[in-house]
C-alpha cells in the first residue's frame, strides 16, 4: 500500500505501532504478507470513513486519556427492547437516563440475530445490521450522537467468538464454499472433536452439552462451544481476524465508544488444551487495541472475562503493551452475594484485598447484577478453612437466595441446575434478591425496611470501589423479578429472563416519592453519585485499603486522596455495630453532613456509613 497517500494523522498513529503490529501479525499468521497488507489497508479505509464529529471526540480524549476513570461516571446496562422498545425509544428516554445520573450507557446485543436462536442477541447473523424490530444502523448512530451531545458514552457488545449459523459465512459454508468453511472448525467425523472434548470444559452442560454439533447439510461436525446455532470462528485464519476487526471498527464509526469483547478468553482454539486463555488470545486483543488507537483512539476495549482473578488480570496487558482498558470485577460481584447469604465478610475481605493490591491503573467495572446469572466461582480453598466445602456450600447459597432457607426473604431462581455435579447458578433482580419482593407480598413493615436498607447498602459498596459503577436498568427503582417470563415459550426455559423484564415505567414515575421503595432507592443512588463526584477520596488515584478486621460481619474500606480520608463501613450482620474501634476524633457523616465522634459511629444491621475527615 502506498503510504505516501495516507492522511498525516493516520500515518503518525500507524508509525507509533507499525513495528509491533507487523511483528505480532506475522508471528501469528506465519508472515502472510498478503493478509497483513489487506489488514493495514482496511485500517486506513476505516479511518477515512470515520465521521468528523467522532474524530473531534478522539482528539479530546487523546488529550485526556484517563477520561473513563473519572469519579463522576456512572454506567447503566440495558436491553433496548425491554427498556424502550426501539433505539428511537431509547433516544426519547435520554432525559430519564440523565435523571438517573448515568453517563455511560451499555446497550445489550442489538445486531441482527435469528428469533428463537439468538441467545439473547449473542448469535449474530449480520454485524452491520441492527435487529429490525429495534431499528436501523442509522438509528444507532443517531442515538450515539445524541448521547455524545449529553456527555454520555455508549457501550456495545461485540460477539467475536462465534457467529449465528445464519450468518453469510455460515450459509456459504453449508453450501459447500471452502473459503467460508475455513472460517469455522469443520471435521469429517467425530475423531478430532472427541479429542477436544477430553480437555475442553462444557459451558452449558445441561442445556447445551458438548462443544460440537452435527451439521446435516454438510455431513460434518462443527465446533459450537456455546449453543448449537453459534458456530465458533477460527482465528487461526487471518481473514477471520481481518474481517472481524473491520466489523468492530465499523461499529466504532457509528459512534460506539466502548467495545465489549464478549467471551474473549475463548477465541483461540488448540487441541489438547482447555481452549481458554491461550497466549494467542492476548496477541489478538493487543492487535485490536492498536487498531483502535490508530483508527479511533477515543474508543475503549472492555473485556468480558468471567473467570478467577488470576485469569482476569492478564487481559489488562502491561503498561508498555496494554490490551483491554477495562475488565469486569466478576469475582467481587459473586463474593458480595455470598456475603449477603452468609452474613460473613471474610471471603469478601480476602477477595477485595487481592483487588486492592493490583496496580492502580487497572480499571474494573463494578456491578451487583448484570444480564447473566450469578455463578459461584468462589475461592473454595480459602472457604475450606472455615468448613465451607464447595458442593454443600453452593447448595446453601442457592437455597438462601431462592428463599428456601428458613428466614430468607430472597427471591431468586436457579439457572443451569446440574444435580449430578451439585452445581447451579442464580438469577434475580437486585431488589428481589435483597428480599424486597417477598417483603412487599407479606405486607411490608420491618422486613421491607431491612430489604431496602440492604439494597441501598450494596449499591453504596459498589460506589465505594475504584472503577466504574454500573447499574442494571431497573435496579435504580428497585424493580422486581419478571415472573411472567414463565408463560413465554421463547423464554420459559431460560431463567435469566427473570431479571430481564420490561422496564416498569409506572414504577419509574414514583422515583420522586421517597416514601415508596422506588423513590427510596432512586434517591439513595442519586445521593451516592453526587457524593462520589464531589469528594476527592473517590478519585481513581486514591490509596485504598481494608480497615483492620472488626468481626466477621463488618467490612471497612479506607480511601485516601486529595487530603481527604474516607472510611466506608458495611454491616452484613443483623444488629448495629460500632464501626470504628481504635479510631478517635471527629468525622463528617457524608450522608447527613453531621459531625460525629469516632466512638459514636454505629453501622445499622444490613446498612452502611460513609464518614470522612480532612
Amino acid at each position: 500500500m502506498d503510504k505516501r497517500s495516507w492522511d498525516k494523522v493516520f500515518a503518525e498513529r500507524f508509525a507509533r505501532h507499525e513495528d509491533e503490529l507487523k511483528w505480532l501479525y506475522c508471528e501469528l499468521y506465519n508472515a502472510d504478507m498478503q493478509a497483513y497488507d489487506y489488514f493495514v489497508g482496511m485500517l486506513y479505509r476505516a479511518y477515512q470513513a470515520r465521521p468528523e464529529a467522532l474524530r473531534a471526540l478522539d482528539g479530546q480524549r487523546e488529550k485526556n486519556p484517563d477520561w473513563y476513570r473519572a469519579h463522576d461516571i456512572t454506567g447503566m446496562l440495558m436491553y433496548v427492547k425491554a427498556f424502550a422498545g426501539t433505539l428511537k425509544g431509547v433516544r426519547e428516554k435520554l432525559d430519564y437516563i440523565q435523571d438517573c445520573g448515568v453517563n455511560y450507557l451499555h446497550l445489550m446485543p442489538l445486531l441482527e440475530s435469528p428469533e428463537g436462536r439468538s441467545d439473547g442477541g449473542y448469535a449474530v447473523s449480520d454485524f452491520r445490521r441492527v435487529q429490525p424490530e429495534l431499528g436501523t444502523m442509522e438509528d444507532l448512530a443517531a442515538l450515539a450522537s445524541d448521547c455524545h451531545d449529553r456527555g454520555i458514552a455508549v457501550c456495545l457488545d461485540f460477539v467475536m467468538n462465534h457467529t449465528s449459523e445464519d450468518h453469510e459465512w455460515a450459509r456459504k459454508a453449508r453450501a459447500g464454499d471452502w473459503e467460508s468453511q475455513c472460517r469455522y472448525f469443520f471435521y469429517d467425523n467425530w475423531v478430532v472433536p472427541n479429542e477436544y472434548e477430553k480437555t475442553v470444559p462444557q459451558v452449558f452442560p445441561t442445556t447445551a452439552p458438548g462443544n460440537f454439533s452435527w451439521c446435516p447439510a454438510l455431513g460434518k461436525v462443527v465446533m459450537t462451544t456455546f449453543w448449537p446455532y453459534q458456530w465458533d470462528l477460527n482465528y487461526a485464519n487471518p481473514m477471520v481476524f481481518n474481517d472481524m476487526t473491520d466489523n468492530m471498527l465499523f461499529l466504532c464509526n457509528q459512534g460506539v465508544d466502548i467495545i465489549r469483547l464478549d467471551a474473549v478468553p475463548y477465541i483461540w482454539k488448540a487441541l489438547g488444551t482447555t481452549c481458554r486463555n491461550q497466549p494467542q488470545v492476548h496477541t489478538l486483543v493487543r492487535m485490536m487495541r492498536m487498531a483502535c488507537e490508530i483508527v479511533c483512539p477515543g474508543t475503549l476495549l472492555l473485556g468480558e472475562v468471567v473467570m478467577a482473578p488470576d485469569k482476569v488480570v492478564p487481559y489488562f496487558g502491561t503498561v508498555e503493551k496494554p490490551e483491554c482498558h477495562m475488565l469486569y470485577n466478576v469475582t467481587t460481584m459473586a463474593s458480595i452475594w455470598h456475603t449477603v447469604a452468609t452474613r460473613d465478610v471474610r471471603l469478601l475481605r480476602h477477595q477485595l484485598g487481592q483487588v486492592f493490591a493490583l496496580p492502580g491503573q487497572y480499571t474494573f467495572l463494578n456491578y451487583l447484577r448484570c444480564h447473566d446469572d450469578i455463578g459461584w466461582g468462589l475461592d473454595y480453598g480459602f472457604l475450606g478453612q472455615f468448613g465451607m466445602d464447595e458442593v454443600p456450600h453452593k447448595k446453601y447459597l442457592n437455597d438462601y437466595l431462592t428463599g428456601k432457607w428458613p428466614g430468607s426473604l430472597a427471591r431468586g431462581e436457579l439457572y443451569n441446575d446440574d444435580p449430578r455435579l451439585g452445581d447451579a447458578r442464580l438469577c434475580g433482580t437486585t431488589a428481589s434478591l435483597c428480599g424486597v419482593q417477598t417483603a412487599l407480598e407479606n405486607g411490608g413493615g420491618a422486613p421491607l425496611e431491612a430489604a431496602l436498607e440492604l439494597d441501598v447498602a450494596l449499591h453504596a459498596l459498589m460506589f465505594t470501589l475504584s472503577g466504574v459503577p454500573v447499574l442494571y436498568s431497573g435496579d435504580e427503582i428497585a424493580m422486581l423479578n419478571d415472573d411472567a417470563y414463565h408463560a413465554d415459550p421463547l423464554k420459559a426455559e431460560d431463567s435469566r429472563y427473570l431479571h430481564r423484564g420490561d422496564m416498569d415505567w409506572a414504577a419509574a414515575k414514583k422515583r420522586g416519592d421517597e416514601s415508596t421503595p422506588e423513590g427510596r432507592v432512586f434517591a439513595a443512588i442519586r445521593r451516592m453519585e453526587a457524593l462520589r463526584s464531589e469528594h476527592p477520596a473517590f478519585d481513581a488515584a486514591a490509596k485504598v485499603r481494608l480497615l483492620p478486621d472488626n468481626g466477621n460481619s463488618l467490612l471497612g474500606i479506607e480511601r485516601v486522596c486529595g487530603g481527604e480520608r474516607l472510611l466506608a463501613l458495611f454491616n452484613f450482620g443483623q444488629f448495629a455495630q460500632v464501626g470504628l474501634p481504635g479510631e478517635s476524633g471527629e468525622f463528617t457523616d457524608l450522608w447527613t453532613g453531621e459531625t460525629v465522634r469516632a466512638e459514636d459511629v454505629l453501622v445499622p444491621g444490613g446498612g452502611f456509613r460513609w464518614v470522612a475527615k480532612e
